[in-house]
């Protein structure tokens, strides 16, 4: 159309359910404000033609691959957007990064630190925009509970503490595939994780140390040609945190948790409040202060959709909410409002921090000890 925002052409690598819902928040982003881009999905990869071609005629993008080097090199393609199986992460962004292209990545980033270290280094050397698909920033409720801890309404944080819990893993007869593949999938900790440990940093600071432990409950999946195959992540694990600032953390996930498909919680208690989340009522933030009138001792419900809030004006009136689907439009709208001038964030380098937590606490797991994230940064180099 004329006057239309010129096209910032994606190239999407990988074509399952984080492929779908990247094509979605790309829709949809321009919906929600003025974008000085419009985000458009050029073309699609996926090993197997026959399933990323019906994939990407339902999303509606116009070309496949089978290739994801091929993806790269296209002309047509401006950003790589990576959402593929956790082991395969650090690799493609690294040719991205070398053929100069912008590279927002599924998380978590990578499957250790020192591969995660290396993609930060290949975006930064190739001057590219970097992101890490840490979505859930970008509900308006979570978004809103960095905003008021921002703000001191919990006064100096004190304890954070967090709990992911899936049922993905509960049924022994559930076959083998890549997501109990240690060197594809990643571990629990890594995978759901990364989400929980992203948060703590950008909530509470830096984390100092961590005292981990993890258990696989099923040590052998059906295989897909017949018998066995060895499982060889974890169904859960939980984690003592120190923070840098002095505060303390708990955190725990697992895969294993029946009739729980999706549940997590975040809370933080302050010196002068406490802020509570949970994804089973996304568009809730709780909140209670130290100064709250006594006749009304407890925890209020903040309903996260007023348009003072963040995101909440750009969807709809009170009283309609969002889902899990606004986080990725959310995102897509937040990476390309500034472009091509302003940084992608949460970008790599947050996905390496992140990643050195997530190292911490798989080495404390196998060891035994509180184990550093100077001990991992230092092991790396």
């Amino acid at each position: 159309m004329s006057g239309a925002p010129p096209a910032l052409r994606v190239g999407i690598v990988g074509y399952g359910l984080m492929g779908k819902a990247h094509s979605y928040g790309y829709r949809v982003a321009p919906l929600l404000r003025r974008l000085p881009v419009t985000p458009v999905v050029t073309v699609m990869s996926g090993r197997d033609a026959g399933a990323v071609a019906a994939a990407a005629s339902a999303y509606g993008v116009p070309v496949t691959v089978t290739d994801w080097r091929e993806l790269i090199s296209r002309d047509d393609v401006d950003v790589v957007d990576i959402c593929t199986p956790p082991g395969t992460h650090a690799g493609i962004s690294q040719q991205a990064a070398a053929a100069g292209k912008a590279v927002l990545c599924e998380k978590p980033l990578a499957l250790t630190y020192a591969d995660a270290a290396a993609a930060l280094d290949a975006v930064t050397r190739a001057g590219v925009h970097n992101a890490v698909g840490f979505n859930y920033r970008r509900l308006p409720a979570i978004a809103l509970m960095r905003r008021m801890i921002a703000e001191g309404a919990v006064g100096e944080i004190r304890l954070w503490r967090a709990i992911w819990l899936s049922d993905e893993f509960a049924d022994p007869a559930t076959g083998w595939d890549w997501r109990f593949d240690r060197a594809m999938g990643g571990t629990t900790i890594a995978d759901l994780g990364s989400h929980l440990i992203d948060m703590a940093l950008c909530m509470a600071g830096p984390v100092e140390s961590v005292c981990a432990q993890a258990a696989t409950f099923t040590g052998s999946r059906p295989a897909p040609g017949g018998g066995t195959a060895a499982v060889t992540v974890d169904d859960a694990a939980s984690a003592l945190l120190r923070f840098g600032s002095g505060a303390r953390g708990t955190m725990e996930v697992a895969r294993t948790a029946v009739r729980r498909p999706c549940d997590f919680t975040v809370e933080v208690n302050g010196s002068r409040g406490t802020l509570l989340f949970s994804y089973a009522r996304l568009n809730e933030l709780w909140y209670g202060g130290a100064d709250d009138d006594i006749r009304l001792y407890g925890m209020r419900r903040i309903r996260a959709e007023h348009p003072s809030h963040p995101y909440a004006a750009q969807w709809w009136p009170i009283g309609q909410g969002v889902g899990y689907g606004a986080s990725f439009a959310n995102q897509a709208a937040d990476l390309m409002e500034g472009w091509p001038d302003a940084p992608w964030s949460p970008g790599f380098r947050d996905g390496a921090a992140v990643q050195a937590v997530c190292d911490a606490m798989e080495t404390s797991a196998a060891s035994g000890r509180w184990v550093s994230i100077g001990e991992v940064l230092a092991n790396t180099v």
